[in-house]
């Protein structure tokens, strides 16, 4: 039967524990490792949103028109995205039987393969059609990493924080995905000094082939932490063994829970992705709007979420889930019919403006609470598999649909760019309506191992 949280205080065993294994250093280390694992997953999955952006059409649709360039290219970034559900259900099913961090060892690994792989992909005027096949095969592999990888790094984090300080620790993992689309955007400006066609030709590759160094940074961190006391737990209960699998049970016993999660990111998502990746393009292509200062905007502004994403997520934890993401919600509604404008006009001050407060302010107020918010809607037995649905589903919808819809509506003979704002705007909406309907959240009992 699906059921809302209620806010009834539960005695917290980790809240409890004496400085140990469990305790303030083994918190402190976990915490460091969500979010260093994240940031590496999200550098690799975000650098080719920004070669999809700049790159991509050109050098693998170069025979198409510029408009079907761009929908194509933004095609095989959508792929990535419908990809990430499938590796939230196959891993989601081994982080909640097997556990948390060998799960998030083979994501890990997964993702530096097949970024690498990226990036030396030969193009199509060497093996002709199969060079972009291999670039959507690729970005299917990265899709699939990344969506098991999410919902794993924030348990790491959450199960091990105390009751009170849930939505800070759960904010690791959004802190090390603002870490990795700030090295995203660094390592393309610091390929600023080439030339147009030596960033075409060979540039672009370097950030791919980088990720072969931070994988072996990454595998060392995520070695050196313990698995979460809440799964310890439910392995040595009686709950913690046999049963339906985890997607089973969730799409038996808490089909709203499933959908109401999904809903509570999509809008968020949805302007994040389109002004990171669609509006990029729409800039520099139609307004002339040069490259490096839309770079230098977003790094700017991407560096000041290091800081904000941990406030609001502070912040959650004082005052409550809801009321902070329906607040940043509800003004994202209204940047999203100001955020084209802003950037479009050319001038550096406004187009930073428009990305302070889309990412620095807005993006960072949901991200913040967002991962302690969907670890508190399921139980320990199917948490994995549900965190990764409603986070990866909204991505879908978001961070794939969003942007690919987005440049079909400026095409010719498409309604304009003011659906774009539109359709931003109604997806937030029902974010907002989702996170109210759920309730809050911030004291539900983590320990509930059964379905």
């Amino acid at each position: 039967m699906d059921t809302l949280p209620t806010d009834h205080q539960p005695v917290d065993p980790v809240a409890t524990a004496p400085v140990g294994e469990n305790g303030a250093r083994q918190r402190g280390r976990v915490y460091f490792a969500s979010a260093v694992g994240s940031a590496i997953e999200y550098y690799d999955f975000l650098i080719y949103a920004t070669a999809a952006s700049l790159v991509f059409g050109p050098v693998f649709f170069a025979g198409a028109s510029p408009a079907v360039g761009v929908i194509a290219s933004f095609g095989t970034l959508a792929i990535g995205y419908v990809a990430r559900p499938l590796g939230g259900i196959v891993f989601g099913y081994f982080g909640d039987r097997v556990g948390r961090k060998s799960t998030l060892i083979w994501t890990l690994t997964l993702m530096g393969v097949a970024t690498a792989a990226i990036g030396v992909v030969p193009t199509p005027d060497r093996i002709g059609v199969l060079a972009p096949c291999l670039l959507v095969a690729f970005r299917i592999v990265q899709g699939i990493a990344v969506g098991g990888e999410w919902a794993g790094a924030v348990l790491m984090s959450v199960e091990h924080a105390r009751t009170e300080s849930r939505g800070l620790f759960g904010s690791a993992t959004q802190t090390g995905s603002a870490v990795g689309l700030l090295l995203s955007f660094a390592a393309y400006a610091a390929l600023g000094g080439l030339s147009e066609e030596q960033f075409l030709s060979w540039g672009w590759r370097l950030p791919f082939l980088a990720t072969i160094v931070l994988l072996g940074i990454g595998m060392y961190v995520r070695l050196s932490i313990v698995e979460s006391p809440v799964m310890l737990a439910q392995q040595r209960s009686a709950a913690g063994k046999g049963g339906p699998a985890p997607l089973v049970a969730l799409l038996r016993r808490r089909p709203l829970r499933v959908l109401l999660g999904i809903g509570v990111y999509a809008g968020p998502f949805m302007a994040y992705a389109t002004a990171t990746s669609f509006l990029v393009t729409y800039a520099t292509t139609r307004y002339g709007v040069p490259r490096h200062l839309m770079l230098n905007a977003l790094m700017i502004a991407t560096a000041g979420m290091l800081v904000t994403i941990p406030l609001f997520a502070a912040l959650s934890d004082r005052v409550g889930r809801r009321p902070v993401y329906i607040t940043a919600t509800l003004f994202t509604v209204v940047h999203a019919f100001t955020v084209v404008p802003l950037v479009t006009s050319g001038s550096f001050p406004l187009v930073l403006a428009a990305y302070v407060i889309g990412l620095t302010l807005l993006n960072a107020a949901v991200l913040g609470p967002v991962g302690a918010l969907l670890a508190e809607l399921f139980p320990t037995s199917s948490r994995y598999t549900g965190v990764s649905l409603a986070y990866q589903f909204s991505g879908v919808i978001g961070g794939g649909l969003g942007p690919l819809l987005a440049a079909t509506f400026v095409a010719p003979g498409g309604p304009g760019i003011l659906a774009v704002s539109a359709m931003i705007a109604a997806f937030c909406l029902v974010s907002a309506g989702c996170v109210w309907a759920l309730g809050e959240t911030r004291r539900a009992d983590l320990y509930g191992v059964g379905d």
